[in-house]
Parts: structure tokens; C-alpha cells; sequence
């Protein structure tokens, strides 16, 4: 037996993390989706609702011709036959023997309120649908997975009836029962006691569906595993209905890492990071930065304390190394860096540092004077390696010189708004005077910028502005605040993060814009040579 079918991994996204608020897939975007995690090596992606969803039918479709997967298994999800119905007969259940997939994953009522006020029958009708769906499908050739919806809910409601439906649907052929915490409401003491009950009533092979509603869906999870179940459901970066499903990811690693399980391909499990990112991509909802293993913070260290501690030995302050999920400690420069935390982030930006005590402090006393100041260089990296170079080198990084630079914003008859930038620079010993136009000073400044050190530069034609934050640090001032602005600037490549502080917010959006410019310029070095 194969370690896929020994213990499932049970990818959802495209179905249940579909549902998320503010997400929406194109078949194109599931197609992506379904190789990044064919990718990861999970064992089975549940790709939707064939029948009920046109989207879903074109997808089952089209992946039959455009996915070739090397590790994992399609499932269809759907329901079981209407009350009154046979099996046979039902266009839903036909759609999901149609759709081509393997297995088909079939929800089923184990609430007796809810097979009365919901599907509006009878606890024996409803055990009937379950028998008789499950047979049919088993018949036409597919291996069946039953999901029980609010099975936890309805063991407390009814035990007898609850356990019924898992003990009938094992009876007709489901190879797997998945007990599905639906409303996510569930502890996992009281999970674990719930599920080692049910293996110990019905002898099944039991799965686990968790919801996050309290917080507890990947520790549910891993309490069910270690109750006994060996199928497991979740979502890539948790994405799914209310508050989520369990991540995936989280539940993976730390079932690998903590209780020594293979459940991946060799060497699969440390493409986490970087499949949890590419889908975000596809998704347009990132992980969020504190995200459990896969998050930009998740191995991020501020304190002087830490950094002191991880210089000896990175272990005393990680519970795993980041490398295992494809990610990377990071080391945040900031007000409460000490001598620790510039070395060793002057070490990961390439930099060695060791045997300069003198130079250490001295760019641990300017950063933190920078930052009482407003400056933060936890966020802003390429700030903070401009700011390290001109202490190495001994002059500030340059590639052009600033005469000056001006900008006005005109209201017109047509009300729009529009600014216009003068910018006058020595670029190559050339001097250029550009003037820009743009829908904002910023933008019209960053035009103008770009367009006086392109023939200097052609590079920089790469570099565009992705992002931009203010945020008013002293509001007690109102408008006399001190400002604080992070620009993101991108070159195809990669991002990078600069930042600029003043009380006027063009003059800290200038330093910001100098400065993502001259640290692209950095990264091209021999394009800006």
C-alpha cells in the first residue's frame, strides 16, 4: 500500500476554500491550483461540485486533457440522492458518475435536526440515501468518501443516530467516513474522546473535516490523527467559510516534523512555502505574515534578546528549522535591535560584520536613532542595506545627484486633478531637467524621476511602484505630524521596501521613491555600470 492511501491528505480548496469570503476562482485559476498542489504531493484534490456548479462541471472537463498529475488523485464532491429517490435516477449523482473522477466524496446528513428541518425526511429515509448512493457509485466503478456534516453537533444531539450513518455508509462501501466539524465550534479533548468512541462503535475508517470558527481546527485535526483517524481534510493557507477550514500545510508539517509521519513525497514538504505563496498568488489572498510555517514571520526575530541567542545556536529561539518548509529565518532590524540583531542581519544581506565591533554599534546606535525619529527598518530592508553600505563603504550609495525637484497639483475644468513634477539630477555626467505628469505627486515625481536616469540607466524601465503606505506617527500634531512612508518597488524580479520620514508627506515619499530607485540600481549592477 502506497503512504497516499495509508494515510490521505485531502486538499479542498477548490471547493470549500472556494467559499471564502472575497474569493473567487476562474476554472483557469482552479487548473493552476490543482498543479501547485498536484506539485506539493497531497494525495487527493477535492475539485468541486460537478452538476451543481457549471464552473466546476467545465473544470472536471477540461482537467481530464490539461492536468496530468504525478501524485495526486481527483475527487468529485457531491450529495447523496434526494429523499424519495433512487440513486440511480438522480442528475446530481449522475453528474458526479459522469465527471470522470476516481473517488467521489459525498456529503451526508448526521444531525437528526437537520435531516428533519433541512431535507425535510425521515432519520430512516435519510440512512437510505446514504446506503443507496453509496452503492451506486461503488457499482459504476469509483471509490466513495463520506462526509458527514455537523457529525459533532449530532453525536451530542443523538450518539445512536450519528453513529448509524458512519456505520451504515462503511456497510455500503465508503472506504473512508470523514467526521466533519461543520460549524467549528468543537474542542479537541472533547473531539479526540468523540472520534476514538465512533473507531471503537463502528470499526470505519474514519477522515476529519475541521472548521477554525474557535480557533482550534488544525489542533482538532491532529487530535483526531492521534485519536486514530488516517484521512485528513484542510485547505491551502486556510482559506474557507466564516473564519476558515484547518490549514492544510500547518496540519502536514507539523505531523511530519513533530510526529515523525511521511506523508508527503521525499523532499515535498520544504515547497511549502513556496506553493502556499504561488497560490496566493493565483488567489489574490495572501497568507497572512504570521502564518504557522509558511508565513513571512513565521521565523522573523526582532528582539536584541533573541538575536543574541539565535548568534550561538538558531534553535534556541525556533521550534523547527525553516529550511524543512521551503522558508528562511529573517532578522528585523528595529529601536530593539541589539549588536546581536545588526550582525546577523548584515550577515544575511552578505555582509560580515563579525570582527568590526566598532562598526556594529555604530549602525546599532544610528538605526536606533532613525527610528525614534519615525523610520522602521523591520519593514523596509532595502533601506536598512543602503544604510548599512554607506557605513561599510563610507559613502551613501549614489548613482545620479539631486539639483532639485518640485511638484504642483492643478485642478481643471473638468475636475480632474492632475500633478505635474520638475526634476533636475546629474545622471552619468549628464544633467537632465524632466518633467513628469502623473494622477498624484507621487506618481507624477516617480515618473519624472525614472524618465531623467533612463538613458543613464535603461533598467530602470523595469522598476515600477507596486504599493504605497503612509501612516501619521504623531497625531496629537494633526497636520504638522511627523509621516512615515513605505514604497514597494518592483523590477519583474522581485520587491523591495524603502522608507521616508518628514513632516511633509511629498518631501518623505521623495526619500522613499530616491531610494527605491538607487537600491534597484543596486540589484542591476552591471546593467547600471
Amino acid at each position: 500500500m502506497s503512504i497516499s492511501d495509508e494515510f490521505h491528505v485531502y486538499d479542498t480548496t477548490l471547493r470549500d476554500g472556494a467559499q471564502q469570503e472575497g474569493l473567487a476562482l476562474s476554472v483557469a485559476d482552479k487548473i493552476a491550483i490543482a498543479q501547485h498542489l498536484d506539485d506539493l504531493g497531497v494525495g487527493f484534490i477535492e475539485g468541486g461540485w460537478p452538476g451543481a456548479v457549471p464552473k466546476d462541471t467545465e473544470f472536471f472537463e477540461r482537467a481530464r486533457t490539461e492536468l496530468h498529475l504525478r501524485n495526486a488523485t481527483f475527487a468529485a464532491f457531491g450529495a447523496t440522492c434526494k429523499p424519495g429517490s433512487a440513486a440511480a435516477d438522480d442528475q446530481q449523482v449522475a453528474a458526479l458518475r459522469e465527471s470522470g473522477a476516481a473517488v467521489v466524496t459525498l456529503v451526508a446528513k448526521s444531525h437528526d435536526a437537520h435531516v428533519e428541518r433541512a431535507l425535510r425526511t425521515t432519520l430512516d429515509e435519510n440512512l437510505r440515501m446514504v446506503i443507496d448512493t453509496v452503492r451506486h457509485l461503488r457499482e459504476n466503478g469509483q471509490r466513495v468518501f463520506l462526509d458527514t456534516e455537523h457529525f459533532f453537533d449530532g453525536y451530542r444531539a443523538n450518539r445512536a443516530y450519528a453513529l448509524e450513518v458512519v456505520r451504515v455508509a462503511a456497510e455500503a462501501g465508503a472506504d473512508v467516513v470523514a467526521l466533519c466539524d461543520t460549524n467549528g465550534g468543537t474542542l479537541p479533548r472533547e473531539l479526540q474522546e468523540i472520534v476514538r468512541d465512533v473507531l471503537e462503535s463502528t470499526g470505519a475508517r474514519l477522515g476529519i473535516h475541521c472548521h477554525n470558527d474557535a480557533g482550534c481546527a488544525v489542533a482538532n485535526s491532529i487530535a483526531a490523527v492521534e485519536a486514530g483517524v488516517t484521512h485528513v481534510q484542510g485547505t491551502i493557507n486556510g482559506y474557507g467559510e466564516r473564519t476558515g477550514n484547518a490549514d492544510l500545510l500547518a496540519i502536514v508539517a507539523n505531523l511530519e516534523l513533530k510526529r515523525s509521519m511521511e506523508l508527503l513525497p521525499p523532499g515535498r514538504l520544504a515547497e511549502s512555502f513556496r506553493i502556499a505563496h504561488a497560490i496566493a498568488e493565483v488567489t489574490n489572498v495572501p497568507p497572512s505574515t504570521r502564518q504557522p510555517y509558511v508565513g513571512v514571520s513565521a521565523f522573523a526575530h526582532k528582539a536584541g534578546l533573541h538575536a543574541s541567542a539565535i548568534k550561538v545556536d538558531p534553535d534556541l529561539y525556533q521550534h523547527t528549522d525553516p529550511a524543512l518548509v521551503g522558508n528562511d529565518m529573517r532578522m528585523l532590524v528595529s529601536e530593539m535591535a541589539g549588536r546581536a540583531s545588526v550582525e546577523l542581519k548584515g550577515r544575511e544581506l552578505g555582509f560580515d560584520l563579525g570582527n568590526d565591533r566598532e562598526l556594529v554599534s555604530r549602525v546599532t546606535e544610528r538605526v536606533k536613532e532613525m527610528e525614534a525619529r519615525g523610520y522602521t527598518f523591520e519593514a523596509a530592508d532595502a533601506s536598512f542595506e543602503l544604510l548599512l553600505t554607506e557605513e561599510v563603504t563610507g559613502r551613501r550609495a549614489s548613482f545620479f545627484d539631486v539639483e532639485s525637484w518640485r511638484v504642483i497639483t492643478e485642478s481643471r475644468a473638468d475636475g480632474e486633478a492632475v500633478s505635474e513634477s520638475t526634476v533636475k539630477l546629474v545622471a552619468a555626467g549628464e544633467r537632465e531637467i524632466v518633467t513628469g505628469e502623473g494622477n498624484g505627486p507621487v506618481n507624477a515625481l516617480d515618473h519624472a524621476l525614472r524618465t531623467a536616469i533612463e538613458r543613464a540607466y535603461p533598467v530602470v524601465n523595469k522598476f515600477e511602484l507596486v504599493d504605497y503606505k503612509v501612516r501619521i506617527l504623531d497625531q496629537g500634531h494633526g497636520t504638522d505630524a511627523v509621516i512615515r512612508v513605505l514604497i514597494e518597488t518592483a523590477d519583474g524580479e522581485g520587491s523591495w521596501v524603502t522608507v521616508g520620514v518628514g513632516h511633509n508627506i511629498v518631501e518623505a515619499s521623495w526619500e522613499a521613491l530616491v531610494d527605491g530607485v538607487t537600491y534597484g540600481l543596486l540589484r542591476h549592477k552591471e546593467a547600471a555600470r
